[in-house]
């Protein structure tokens, strides 16, 4: 059982680990990039978030490149997959990344690495928009984050990088537009961030314990509609909690109504 995470702290030496394998592997003629993205890139240019388990990127390079992330992978213990590009075959994949990227660092004169930030990296976590993970609450991170440096970013802007992405509005998920613009109008971002991971945390559990339950039901078509279920049918069960609760104060009023009054003499002869 691995129990390893990636901060921003260590983000760099791993990446610098990287490039040093893959220079003895590969020489120096053939550069390589990789371009981080999801939580890697966050860790890269905000400070909002602590940490994450893996490490998505485009990865453009030789077949060296694998075999360098194995034995760094070796190395320091990392899980299988520590650096991947698995993502690419989701919906938040753009072959536009590239073009929107930004320049990060380069390591040992042979590998460039460069980020996805600000409004191209929230239209990916709106894409993508999985209420289980920390994809929408990185989106209000990544918002005040730019408050904070006096360059909030705007729903136009945002729309226009999800335009630049991936053509159109049109595959955005509704649930996560509609997460955008609570984001933008709220008055108390910080709250609504703490809201947001108490949220993605619960949700997580209820997915985790019906799949416990029905063992290969869920899917990535299923899920909202599961998600939505459950909730429901907590929200109904704590309805019938509240209403039964009532019911039985209710009657407990009424039938100490019924008890004869005692007089303040007749409560003297019973105190003695």
């Amino acid at each position: 059982m691995y129990n390893v995470y990636f901060s921003s702290e260590n983000l760099d030496t791993y990446l610098k680990e990287l490039a040093k394998e893959f220079r003895k592997l590969n020489g120096k003629a053939m550069p390589a990039e990789i371009i981080l993205i999801g939580g890697a890139s966050i860790l890269a240019n905000y400070g909002f978030r602590d940490m994450t388990y893996d490490i998505d990127a485009v990865i453009s390079a030789s077949s060296a490149m694998k075999d360098a992330i194995n034995r760094v992978g070796d190395k320091f213990n990392l899980p299988n997959g520590w650096l991947n590009s698995d993502f690419m075959k989701t919906k938040s994949f753009s072959s536009k990344l590239a073009q929107y990227s930004n320049y990060y660092k380069t390591f040992s004169n042979v590998l460039t690495v460069r980020t996805i930030s600000a409004e191209y990296l929230i239209a990916m976590k709106l894409m993508s928009g999985r209420p289980y993970k920390h994809d929408l609450s990185d989106v209000s991170g990544i918002l005040m984050e730019h408050q904070k440096r006096n360059a909030p970013l705007s729903f136009e802007q945002i729309q226009n990088a999800i335009i630049n992405l991936y053509g159109s509005m049109d595959e955005v998920p509704n649930h996560s537009l509609n997460y955008l613009k609570s984001a933008l109008n709220t008055e108390n971002l910080e709250q609504f961030i703490i809201d947001s991971k108490k949220s993605e945390q619960d949700a997580k559990v209820k997915l985790v314990h019906f799949e416990e339950e029905y063992t290969g039901v869920l899917n990535e078509g299923n899920l909202h509609q599961i998600l939505n279920d459950l909730s429901n049918k907590q929200k109904n069960l704590k309805h019938d909690v509240l209403s039964f609760s009532r019911a039985a104060q209710k009657s407990f009023a009424e039938k100490a109504a019924e008890l004869p009054q005692h007089s303040n003499k007749n409560k003297n002869d019973i105190e003695h």
